[in-house]
Protein backbone atom coordinates (compact mmCIF):
# COMPACT_ATOMS: atom_id res chain seq x y z
CA UNK A 1 0.00 0.00 0.00
CA UNK A 2 3.01 2.56 0.79
CA UNK A 3 3.91 2.14 -2.41
CA UNK A 4 0.75 3.33 -4.22
CA UNK A 5 1.26 6.67 -2.65
CA UNK A 6 5.04 7.06 -2.93
CA UNK A 7 5.30 10.42 -4.81
CA UNK A 8 6.80 8.77 -7.95
CA UNK A 9 4.01 5.81 -8.00
CA UNK A 10 1.63 5.89 -11.34
CA UNK A 11 -0.99 7.04 -8.71
CA UNK A 12 0.78 10.19 -7.15
CA UNK A 13 2.25 11.27 -10.77
CA UNK A 14 -1.53 11.15 -12.62
CA UNK A 15 -2.79 12.91 -9.11
CA UNK A 16 -0.24 15.81 -9.81
CA UNK A 17 -0.96 16.40 -13.36
CA UNK A 18 -4.68 16.95 -12.53
CA UNK A 19 -3.56 19.21 -9.95
CA UNK A 20 -1.21 21.10 -11.78
CA UNK A 21 -4.09 21.01 -14.68
CA UNK A 22 -6.40 22.58 -12.24
CA UNK A 23 -4.25 25.27 -11.14
CA UNK A 24 -3.68 26.23 -15.32
CA UNK A 25 -6.99 26.31 -15.59
CA UNK A 26 -7.65 28.84 -12.22
CA UNK A 27 -4.52 31.01 -14.03
CA UNK A 28 -6.57 31.35 -17.54
CA UNK A 29 -10.04 32.13 -15.80
CA UNK A 30 -8.96 34.88 -13.39
CA UNK A 31 -6.10 36.59 -16.37
CA UNK A 32 -9.13 36.09 -18.70
CA UNK A 33 -11.83 37.81 -16.70
CA UNK A 34 -10.71 41.46 -18.04
CA UNK A 35 -12.02 40.28 -21.45
CA UNK A 36 -8.86 42.37 -22.99
CA UNK A 37 -6.34 40.19 -21.56
CA UNK A 38 -7.99 37.20 -23.14
CA UNK A 39 -4.73 37.29 -26.00
CA UNK A 40 -2.31 36.99 -23.11
CA UNK A 41 -3.95 34.33 -21.13
CA UNK A 42 -4.58 31.98 -24.28
CA UNK A 43 -1.27 32.39 -25.10
CA UNK A 44 0.03 31.53 -21.19
CA UNK A 45 -2.32 28.72 -20.82
CA UNK A 46 -1.28 26.97 -24.61
CA UNK A 47 2.47 27.56 -23.25
CA UNK A 48 2.06 26.27 -20.36
CA UNK A 49 -0.17 22.99 -21.48
CA UNK A 50 2.52 22.23 -23.64
CA UNK A 51 4.92 21.96 -21.22
CA UNK A 52 2.90 19.91 -19.51
CA UNK A 53 2.22 18.07 -22.22
CA UNK A 54 5.84 17.44 -22.65
CA UNK A 55 6.81 17.06 -19.53
CA UNK A 56 9.24 20.42 -19.65
CA UNK A 57 7.48 22.77 -17.34
CA UNK A 58 8.68 24.10 -14.02
CA UNK A 59 6.30 25.91 -11.91
CA UNK A 60 2.56 25.92 -13.56
CA UNK A 61 2.78 29.61 -12.30
CA UNK A 62 5.46 30.22 -13.10
CA UNK A 63 5.53 29.18 -16.32
CA UNK A 64 2.16 31.06 -16.95
CA UNK A 65 3.04 33.79 -15.66
CA UNK A 66 6.01 34.32 -17.62
CA UNK A 67 4.79 33.77 -20.68
CA UNK A 68 1.36 36.17 -20.09
CA UNK A 69 3.57 39.14 -19.33
CA UNK A 70 6.07 38.49 -22.53
CA UNK A 71 3.22 38.40 -24.55
CA UNK A 72 0.96 40.72 -22.92
CA UNK A 73 1.40 43.13 -25.90
CA UNK A 74 1.41 41.47 -28.62
CA UNK A 75 -1.08 39.01 -27.61
CA UNK A 76 -3.50 41.57 -26.90
CA UNK A 77 -2.85 43.39 -29.95
CA UNK A 78 -3.70 39.97 -32.28
CA UNK A 79 -6.84 39.63 -29.91
CA UNK A 80 -7.86 42.82 -31.23
CA UNK A 81 -7.11 42.31 -34.37
CA UNK A 82 -9.14 38.70 -34.47
CA UNK A 83 -12.55 40.88 -32.72
CA UNK A 84 -12.08 42.87 -35.70
CA UNK A 85 -12.34 40.16 -37.97
CA UNK A 86 -15.10 38.83 -35.72
CA UNK A 87 -17.07 42.26 -36.24
CA UNK A 88 -16.62 42.34 -39.95
CA UNK A 89 -17.96 39.04 -40.47
CA UNK A 90 -20.69 39.53 -38.27
CA UNK A 91 -21.55 42.91 -40.28
CA UNK A 92 -21.23 41.04 -43.55
CA UNK A 93 -23.52 38.43 -41.99
CA UNK A 94 -25.99 41.01 -41.38
CA UNK A 95 -25.98 42.57 -44.60
CA UNK A 96 -26.38 39.23 -46.66
CA UNK A 97 -29.75 38.58 -44.41
CA UNK A 98 -31.14 41.89 -44.89
CA UNK A 99 -30.00 43.33 -48.27
CA UNK A 100 -29.49 40.19 -50.54
CA UNK A 101 -33.21 38.55 -51.70
CA UNK A 102 -32.10 36.69 -54.48
CA UNK A 103 -31.94 33.11 -53.21
CA UNK A 104 -28.73 32.43 -55.53
CA UNK A 105 -26.57 35.15 -54.99
CA UNK A 106 -27.61 34.78 -51.25
CA UNK A 107 -26.75 31.03 -51.04
CA UNK A 108 -22.86 32.15 -52.64
CA UNK A 109 -22.83 34.80 -50.38
CA UNK A 110 -23.41 32.82 -47.72
CA UNK A 111 -21.09 29.86 -48.66
CA UNK A 112 -18.41 32.41 -49.30
CA UNK A 113 -18.91 33.85 -45.59
CA UNK A 114 -18.66 29.88 -43.82
CA UNK A 115 -15.62 29.47 -45.85
CA UNK A 116 -13.76 32.55 -43.95
CA UNK A 117 -15.48 32.19 -40.99
CA UNK A 118 -13.79 28.46 -40.79
CA UNK A 119 -10.57 29.71 -42.08
CA UNK A 120 -10.53 32.25 -39.43
CA UNK A 121 -11.20 29.77 -36.78
CA UNK A 122 -8.45 27.49 -37.55
CA UNK A 123 -6.40 30.53 -38.03
CA UNK A 124 -7.46 31.52 -34.51
CA UNK A 125 -6.63 27.62 -33.09
CA UNK A 126 -3.00 27.92 -34.07
CA UNK A 127 -2.58 31.65 -33.64
CA UNK A 128 -1.77 31.68 -29.59
CA UNK A 129 -0.38 28.06 -29.63
CA UNK A 130 2.28 29.31 -32.25
CA UNK A 131 3.06 32.96 -30.26
CA UNK A 132 3.42 31.16 -27.35
CA UNK A 133 6.37 28.82 -28.89
CA UNK A 134 7.58 31.19 -31.44
CA UNK A 135 8.71 35.05 -31.58
CA UNK A 136 7.93 37.19 -34.62
CA UNK A 137 5.81 39.88 -35.78
CA UNK A 138 2.16 40.19 -35.13
CA UNK A 139 1.91 39.84 -39.24
CA UNK A 140 4.32 37.14 -39.14
CA UNK A 141 2.48 35.11 -36.38
CA UNK A 142 -0.74 35.81 -38.02
CA UNK A 143 0.32 34.36 -41.52
CA UNK A 144 2.45 31.24 -40.07
CA UNK A 145 -0.33 30.25 -37.94
CA UNK A 146 -2.83 30.32 -41.29
CA UNK A 147 -0.14 28.38 -43.03
CA UNK A 148 0.12 25.72 -40.41
CA UNK A 149 -3.61 25.29 -40.44
CA UNK A 150 -3.56 24.36 -44.12
CA UNK A 151 -0.41 22.28 -43.39
CA UNK A 152 -1.59 19.70 -40.83
CA UNK A 153 -5.17 19.63 -41.38
CA UNK A 154 -5.44 16.32 -39.31
CA UNK A 155 -3.77 18.26 -36.42
CA UNK A 156 -5.98 20.87 -37.25
CA UNK A 157 -9.54 19.30 -37.28
CA UNK A 158 -8.30 16.98 -34.66
CA UNK A 159 -7.84 20.11 -32.03
CA UNK A 160 -11.04 22.08 -33.20
CA UNK A 161 -13.09 18.78 -32.90
CA UNK A 162 -11.84 18.29 -29.00
CA UNK A 163 -12.99 21.98 -28.50
CA UNK A 164 -16.37 21.13 -30.42
CA UNK A 165 -17.51 18.47 -28.72
CA UNK A 166 -16.72 19.66 -25.12
CA UNK A 167 -18.57 22.53 -26.17
CA UNK A 168 -21.56 20.76 -27.52
CA UNK A 169 -21.99 18.39 -24.70
CA UNK A 170 -21.65 21.68 -22.13
CA UNK A 171 -25.27 23.11 -24.33
CA UNK A 172 -26.56 19.79 -25.25
CA UNK A 173 -26.00 17.70 -21.83
CA UNK A 174 -24.70 20.52 -19.28
CA UNK A 175 -25.66 17.55 -16.58
CA UNK A 176 -22.38 15.86 -17.82
CA UNK A 177 -20.19 18.99 -17.24
CA UNK A 178 -21.65 19.43 -13.74
CA UNK A 179 -23.90 22.73 -15.43
CA UNK A 180 -20.56 24.88 -15.78
CA UNK A 181 -18.58 23.21 -12.62
CA UNK A 182 -16.34 21.24 -14.86
CA UNK A 183 -15.14 24.27 -16.88
CA UNK A 184 -14.04 26.04 -13.34
CA UNK A 185 -12.08 23.07 -12.58
CA UNK A 186 -10.30 21.33 -15.57
CA UNK A 187 -11.75 22.52 -18.54
CA UNK A 188 -9.83 24.93 -20.50
CA UNK A 189 -6.43 23.65 -19.30
CA UNK A 190 -7.74 20.00 -19.86
CA UNK A 191 -8.50 20.88 -23.29
CA UNK A 192 -5.45 23.05 -23.65
CA UNK A 193 -3.44 20.32 -22.57
CA UNK A 194 -4.55 17.77 -25.15
CA UNK A 195 -4.44 20.07 -27.74
CA UNK A 196 -0.92 21.47 -26.58
CA UNK A 197 0.14 17.65 -27.02
CA UNK A 198 -0.53 17.95 -30.84
CA UNK A 199 1.00 21.50 -31.45
CA UNK A 200 4.04 20.50 -29.29
CA UNK A 201 4.71 18.07 -31.49
CA UNK A 202 4.55 19.65 -34.78
CA UNK A 203 6.48 23.03 -33.53
CA UNK A 204 9.30 20.35 -32.36
CA UNK A 205 9.39 19.32 -36.28
CA UNK A 206 9.91 22.79 -37.07
CA UNK A 207 12.60 23.45 -34.28
CA UNK A 208 14.30 20.64 -35.49
CA UNK A 209 14.37 21.03 -38.94
CA UNK A 210 15.67 24.49 -38.56
CA UNK A 211 19.30 23.26 -36.05
CA UNK A 212 19.90 20.54 -38.74
CA UNK A 213 19.41 23.26 -41.46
Amino acid sequence: MGSIFAADSPLMRTLTRIADVMILNILFIVTALPVITIGAALTALNFTAMRIATGTDRTITGDYLRSFRSNLRQATAIWGILLGLAAVLVAWYGVISALVTDPVVQFVLFAGWYILVFLAVVMTLWVFPYLAKFEGSIRETLRNARLLSWRHPLTTLFALTVIVLCATVTVFSPQATGYGLLWLLIGFGGIAVVDGTLFARIFDRYIHSSEEG
